[in-house]
């Protein structure tokens, strides 16, 4: 009877700690999210424009390259901890596709709805400030999103086991 007693104290502590996720907790795994995906949108976006493509083109190609990188970046920090290649790939994988999904569709949606931005050059101060816009409202249209999935086990709380 007391082993029931403990398994029940102990899944309600792990479900209290899930639902107690905070504000910073999720902001951080949203900019690590971020990064990569600033990283992938403005290199896309110059090698797109660098290579004389058109918006669609350079656009999936930013997309891509943000995934690419918003994986790597969480890959490598799983691989540093000892873990074998596919199951750190399973945990960026889980860990970072809604994530980046939410933050592509902002990101982007943001640039293709805003007047002049999809025609604007790199050399223009507008590609600049719009590509700074749109990364804000991603963050923020993304931070709750994560803050939801860590507070469910899921998200960049998978991550955190192989952090320690």
């Amino acid at each position: 009877m007391r082993h029931d007693t403990h398994a029940q104290h102990a899944h309600h502590e792990h479900h209290t700690q899930h639902r107690s996720v905070s504000w910073s907790m999720a902001a951080q795994a949203t900019l690590h999210c971020l990064t990569g995906c600033a990283i992938g949108e403005v290199l896309g976006m110059v090698i797109g424009t660098a290579l004389g493509w058109g918006n669609i083109p350079t656009m999936i190609l930013a997309i891509v390259l943000a995934f690419f990188f918003g994986y790597s970046l969480t890959l490598r920090g799983v691989l540093k901890a000892g873990v074998d290649f596919r199951t750190a790939f399973r945990v960026a994988l889980a860990a970072d596709t809604l994530s980046i999904a939410v933050m592509e569709l902002m990101d982007n949606g943001v640039i293709a709805v805003w007047p002049g931005a999809m025609d604007a050059h790199l050399g223009d101060a507008m590609f600049w400030w719009v590509l700074a816009i749109a990364l804000v409202a991603a963050f923020l249209i993304t931070t709750p999103v994560n803050k939801w999935m860590i507070g469910r086990g899921k998200g960049h709380a998978v991550v955190h086991q192989y952090h320690h």
